[in-house]
């Protein structure tokens, strides 16, 4: 299979998946949520590949939504079905039965950080850093990831990753846990192969079983919590302090 914003290369038993809109700093547009989404399912049912590396092509791994792509028109159930577009990227990649690694160079922006918080491991070169400014701009932080952000850092560093919008560069993510690995900068995609190489050491379906074990009992409240995110953040976008917030944003 072949797609316009998403690139497949698989080396044995270990894939690498790539975003590939480098002009646009891999910003998620809706074609690239649905391929990634498509991608991320067809490993579901693949018994050759253990390991799968998620990264991004050109200079950054994601710089998050693409603000720039036309706003979805439509009733509002068409509307609303596009906003949980992310929710179903996020679980088609969490939910794969092969070890996963975020390879991350440069941003992981917003939606960039939602999808590598999805991986089992992430591993960020010299230049990386995460960045959520949802709240910045008027938005709340969706695709389910407050409840897996809290379960790798706890509850009061996440309010200051999402209320505060701290940037978190590569050595304070290793420090609060939100990687495993550090790299040096053009680094990242190696130091994933190497971890990938220790996963494939052990038994693959023992491994599958213990990740969903392991995620069970960490997102045991994923859902429940977080299933109507997406509504949230509708519900508030055209709110006078969203308004207000992203053109206090704009002007900078």
């Amino acid at each position: 299979m072949s797609w316009n914003t998403v690139e497949v290369e698989v080396r044995g038993r270990i894939a690498i998946v790539s975003m590939a809109r480098p002009d646009a700093l891999n910003a998620f547009n809706y074609e690239l949520i649905e391929e990634l989404t498509e991608v991320g399912r067809t490993f579901h049912r693949n018994h050759d590949v253990h390991a799968v590396i998620l990264t991004g092509k050109g200079r950054g791994f994601c710089a998050g939504f693409d603000l720039k792509q036309p706003p979805v028109t439509g009733s509002f159930a068409e509307r609303r079905d596009y906003t949980h577009l992310g929710r179903h990227l996020c679980r088609a990649w969490e939910e794969m039965p092969q070890t996963t690694i975020a390879a991350i160079e440069g941003p992981a922006v917003g939606a960039g950080a939602a999808i590598a918080l999805c991986c089992d491991w992430r591993v960020l070169a010299a230049n990386a850093y995460f960045y959520v400014p949802e709240v910045k701009i008027g938005l709340t932080l969706q695709w389910q990831a407050i409840p897996r952000l809290v379960a790798l850092v706890g509850p009061a560093r996440a309010k200051r990753i999402v209320m505060l919008c701290e940037k978190m560069g590569a050595r304070q993510a290793l420090e609060w846990g939100l990687c495993e690995e550090l790299a040096p900068t053009g680094g990242a995609v190696e130091k994933a192969l190497e971890l990938a190489a220790k996963a494939l050491e052990m038994p693959p379906v023992i491994m599958t079983m213990s990740k969903q074990a392991i995620n069970a009992t960490a997102n045991a409240y994923l859902h429940a919590t977080s299933y109507m995110d997406a509504d949230v953040s509708m519900l508030v976008f055209d709110s006078e302090d969203a308004v207000a917030a992203r053109d206090a944003f704009n002007r900078r």
